[in-house]
Formats: structure tokens, C-alpha cells, sequence
């Protein structure tokens, strides 16, 4: 398989072009020359090899290196020796590869061209032995620094990438024990229809044949076959209902849309009719949150305006939906009045939403958010592959 072709990237370009502006600009500072045949081909041909940092780190190191040594050497330019190099010497320092020890690269050329700094620098310095010791220690302490900011760049890039390995690893656990359950409930519903279904079946034909066999003799007798027939129906009616409440969630109409973020604005709409007055604030792409956690959301947000209408006698509810810094912020205030006396026992409503909340790695509180009036809920719900 070919290796894709490589191109500069526009911070290329930008690292490239700075350097060779700082190259003149550090020249001039310093008080060295700046002429046509010295530092700005040295400013020039550093800024170019900078465009390859990403491929050939090394070897735009090495050629920048050489690139100064030579022109320092012929007298071309009389300043620099690290500093004109520090984009190479970071690029290479912080490349975190596999198989690509470039810190200690970084290291090891920086030392060598120090050392012939101060072999060629010492005496051939006009100033003096002292000066040129005291210029190149403050080479050296940039270099120091420079590499150390860049172990630490490659240190944090590190951190994230171990991070999002973990959050991914920890959600694909999560899946994995969500289908373990959903097959274990598919399995025990399947008992369950087996035995409702079989059982009502069986009775209910039972019935209906007494009352066909009794119905010239024994008109009464048909009547109580027919009336026990119907009771066994109608149980066996609540218990499918049952049923059929664990696979689809309360209210959930199989033809509608799937609920989700991008749909909280009809819902807020419609808990309006109810005359409360709610505000909806989104924050953050909602296509980008993943469809569990949309639903989620949808779903906490539906039972907290729910609660809100039922028992809160609320004429106001915020909603607010902050997507991004890795995760999914929801939060739904209300104004009701809180009832007297100690809380009430959380019902099935709060368990649920915490369970959803939880099922995905989140948190969720509800209570008073404060000493006054109101009710508020809060759900917290991390997103892998969320750069912050």
C-alpha cells in the first residue's frame, strides 16, 4: 500500500514564515548583520525546512543545525546559535510516535552544537573568553527551557489520548453490559408472553367450549362460562400492557421520530399548551451528541416538565442545554412552590431519569436549589470523543 502523499499544513506555513521574521528580527536585536548574503538566506532556508517538521522531524533538526553552523562558521552571520533553531528543536522534542525517541535526539544534537559553539566561540570572540561563556549559558538555558516545554506539550497530548482510550474503553463496557441485561429482559419477557399467552388461551378455550356444550341446557351456566372467559381476557390485557411498557418508553409513539436533542423545542412547545410558560436555551451542535446520550437528555427533560406540570404549580420552567468540554449539561428549573413538610420519597419518575443518567456514566440530582421556592434538575452526562 502507498504511503499517503504529504502536504504543509497552514501552521506549517505560519511556523515557517515566523521563524523567518524572528531569524532577521533577533538578528537586528542583537545588534548582528543583516545583508543579502547572510541572515536572510539563513532566515529563508530555516523557515523552509520548517514545512517538512511534521514528516522528517530529525532531519529538519539535523539540516537546520547545519544550516546555522555553517553560516556562523564562514562569518556570514555573527548571532545565534540555539535560538534561531527553536521550532526544529520543540517539533522534534514533542513528536510522540511509536518508535520515535525524539526528546532525547532533541537533547543529544542540542548539547553537540553547544559544544562547538563554545569550541569555535572561545577563542575566536572578540569580546573575550567570559562573554562568550556567559552568551552561550543563556543558549543553553533556552534550550533547556524550550525542550522542557515541549515534553510537556507532548506529555498533555498524551494524557488526552490515554484519556479518550479510557472513556471510550468505559463505554464500550457500558454497551456491552446494556446488552447483556437487554438479553436477559428480552429472555424474561419471552417467558412471560409464553405463560400469559398460553395460560389465557388455554382457559379462554376451555370456557367458550362449557359455554357451547351448556348453552340450550344450561343458559346460566353458559353466561358464567362466557363472564369467567372475559375476566381471564381482560387480566391477560393488563399484563401485555404491562409488558409492552418495559420495551417502549412511556408516551413514545412507534410512527413518531426518534426522540432526541434536535426535538426538545416541539416538546417545550407542547408543554406549553399546558399553561406554563418554558424557555428552552441550547448551547452547542446537537447533531454532534451521540444517540444515546440525545435520548437521554430528551427523555430528562420530558419527565422533569412533566413533574413540573403535574404536581409543581409552577408558572415558569427554564430549560438550558450546554453541549461541549466533553459532555452534555442539561438543566430544567421551575418556580412551584415547595409543599410543607419533610420530602417526599423520590418516585418512579426521578429513579428513572437517574437510571438513564447513570446507564450512560453521568450524574443526576434533583431537588430545592435553595432555601426558596422552585424545584431543579441537573444531569451531567460525559461524551467520549469530546476534545475539550
Amino acid at each position: 500500500m502507498d504511503r499517503p502523499a504529504w502536504k504543509p499544513t497552514s501552521t506549517d506555513g505560519l511556523l515557517a514564515a515566523v521563524t523567518a521574521v524572528a531569524v532577521l528580527a533577533g538578528t537586528a536585536r542583537l545588534g548582528g548583520r543583516l545583508d543579502l548574503a547572510g541572515a536572510l538566506p539563513l532566515a529563508l532556508w530555516l523557515g523552509l525546512l520548517l514545512l517538512g517538521r511534521r514528516r522528517w522531524p530529525l532531519t529538519v533538526l539535523l539540516l537546520s543545525v547545519q544550516a546555522v553552523i555553517v553560516f556562523r562558521t564562514s562569518g556570514l552571520t555573527d548571532t545565534g546559535w540555539v535560538w534561531p533553531v527553536s521550532v526544529a528543536y520543540a517539533a522534534l522534542a514533542a513528536d510522540d510516535r511509536p518508535g520515535r525517541p525524539g526528546l532525547p535526539w532533541a537533547v543529544g544534537v542540542g548539547l553537540t552544537e553547544l559544544a562547538f559553539a563554545a569550541a569555535w566561540e572561545v577563542p575566536t570572540s572578540g569580546t573575550g573568553p567570559r562573554e562568550a561563556l556567559a552568551s552561550l549559558g543563556a543558549e543553553a538555558l533556552w534550550l533547556a527551557l524550550l525542550l522542557a516545554a515541549a515534553t510537556a506539550h507532548r506529555d498533555r497530548l498524551r494524557w488526552r489520548a490515554e484519556r479518550e482510550a479510557r472513556l471510550f474503553k468505559e463505554a464500550r463496557a457500558r454497551d456491552l453490559e446494556a446488552g447483556r441485561r437487554i438479553a436477559e429482559a428480552r429472555l424474561d419477557i419471552a417467558r412471560e408472553l409464553h405463560d400469559v399467552v398460553g395460560h389465557t388461551l388455554t382457559v379462554v378455550g376451555l370456557q367458550l367450549r362449557v359455554a357451547a356444550e351448556s348453552l340450550d341446557d344450561s343458559p346460566a351456566e353458559a353466561r358464567a362460562a362466557l363472564a369467567t372467559a372475559q375476566e381471564v381476557r381482560t387480566a391477560a390485557v393488563r399484563d401485555l400492557r404491562a409488558l409492552v411498557h418495559v420495551l417502549r418508553a412511556p408516551g413514545e409513539d412507534p410512527k413518531e421520530p426518534a426522540a432526541g436533542v434536535p426535538e426538545l423545542a416541539a416538546l417545550v412547545d407542547r408543554t406549553r399548551t399546558a399553561g406554563l410558560d418554558v424557555r428552552l436555551e441550547t448551547t452547542g451542535d446537537p447533531a454532534a451528541v451521540p444517540a444515546p446520550v440525545s435520548l437521554a437528555v430528551h427523555r430528562v427533560v420530558q419527565e422533569a416538565l412533566t413533574n413540573t406540570v403535574r404536581h409543581a404549580g409552577a408558572s415558569r420552567a427554564d430549560v438550558a442545554v450546554r453541549i461541549g468540554d466533553g459532555r452534555v449539561e442539561v438543566t430544567v428549573a421551575d418556580d412551584g412552590p415547595v409543599p410543607p413538610g419533610p420530602p417526599a420519597a423520590p418516585g418512579h419518575g426521578i429513579r428513572g431519569m437517574t437510571e438513564r443518567v447513570h446507564a450512560l456514566g453521568g450524574e443526576l440530582t434533583a431537588g430545592r436549589p435553595g432555601d426558596g421556592d422552585g424545584w431543579l434538575v441537573r444531569a451531567v452526562v460525559p461524551v467520549p470523543g469530546f476534545g475539550p
